[in-house]
């Protein structure tokens, strides 16, 4: 299960350019002056990483003009008097503020990712002689093997990752697809296929997915979820996308890395909190966590990370490893997403059903 593609759903400033785009990067740089603890720190030292960072901030300003005037045209389109026309153009000034507020707060975000990671270009190179094609489960906290399955629930989701016994090639790397469903009351709202390569070494490396968003929507007959959206999809090699580790062979508390690289569209990270978790040790951790589970799944060996980001500056997720059946649960402000069936280890798994 990856993170909820919540994050992908909420404001973001993707970087797929049009003539009127750069013609409204131009038009902002006139109309639109940032304050100055809003465009970047400044360090005197500031590196690829930071440039970087900003680049990608001015594509958000220009993206959320655009969007800005095309809200405007449709004010114009469509208001009947002018009262309307003046409330329509109000709201499309409101949604403006709004996002220059969110690219700023991206920009924040990207720099403090900045001070984590360093100031150096990042630009992994994979050498296929380093990967398997063959897929056993290799990496126990991210078991990669066909015919894998996990059932999750929460927020009234349920979420449903199945390793199929497929194979794609990127990169010169063989990846295993692996299909992540989200359904509420048996209905899609996301079916995405994830691309991930095993190191030989261990490593997981997340390689692409595509990522479809479904809507039920209002009024049609019959109620079928309609394709509404293809929104973070990314593979690497193809328009700038660079891949991510998911999970390290071994890894070690404090470690801050990148999951996905598409500029403005995907950008997870994650930091490893603890490789020796187990329910009492940490207070901290073991809120929302379901006691019974968690003494079933962990016995001082557990792994915990907490992922994020940049584009949606403040949701974050503690994610939950076990290194009897992978991922268990994800504690994302207030709620958990948990773990109810899996058959990646059938012993363990037949007790982790019978918990409920």
């Amino acid at each position: 299960m990856r993170q909820r593609k919540s994050s992908k759903r909420m404001f973001t400033c993707a970087t797929t350019w049009s003539g009127r785009a750069v013609l409204l990067l131009a038009l902002a740089a006139l109309v639109w002056t940032v304050p100055a603890a809003q465009a970047g720190r400044g360090h005197d030292d500031d590196g690829p990483c930071s440039m970087t960072a900003r680049a990608v901030f001015n594509a958000c300003k220009a993206e959320i003009n655009d969007d800005y005037w095309i809200e405007v045209a449709k004010c114009l389109n469509e208001a009947e008097t002018t009262a309307g026309l003046e409330s329509c153009k109000a709201d499309a000034k409101d949604e403006r503020t709004g996002g220059r507020e969110e690219c700023a707060e991206q920009l924040d975000a990207r720099e403090d990712l900045c001070d984590d990671l360093g100031e150096d270009r990042y630009l992994p190179e994979l050498d296929p002689d380093d990967f398997t094609t063959v897929f056993n489960n290799r990496n126990p906290y991210w078991p990669l093997k066909p015919g894998n399955r996990w059932v999750y629930e929460g927020g009234g989701e349920t979420i449903t990752v199945t390793h199929l016994g497929e194979t794609k090639l990127i990169e010169g790397l063989t990846a295993i697809v692996v299909n992540d469903l989200v359904s509420v009351d048996g209905q899609p709202i996301e079916d995405t296929d994830d691309w991930y390569a095993q190191a030989i070494n261990g490593d997981v490396w997340y390689v692409g997915e595509i990522s479809q968003d479904f809507e039920l929507i209002e009024g049609d007959d019959p109620q079928v979820a309609e394709l509404v959206e293809i929104a973070g999809s990314w593979k690497a090699g193809r328009d700038g996308a660079l891949p991510g580790i998911v999970m390290f062979d071994d890894p070690v508390p404090l470690t801050v890395y990148r999951q996905e690289v598409s500029l403005g569209n995907a950008e997870d990270a994650a930091e490893v909190v603890s490789d020796d978790y187990e329910f009492g040790d940490d207070p901290d951790l073991d809120d929302l966590v379901p006691q019974d589970l968690a003494e079933l799944l962990c016995h001082g060996d557990c792994v915990v990370t907490r992922e994020f980001t940049p584009i949606a500056p403040g949701i974050e997720a503690l994610k939950y490893y076990s290194p009897l059946v992978g991922l268990f649960l994800e504690v994302e402000h207030g709620e958990i997403v948990v773990l109810k069936e899996c058959n990646v280890n059938p012993v363990i798994c037949a007790a982790v059903e019978a918990l409920d």
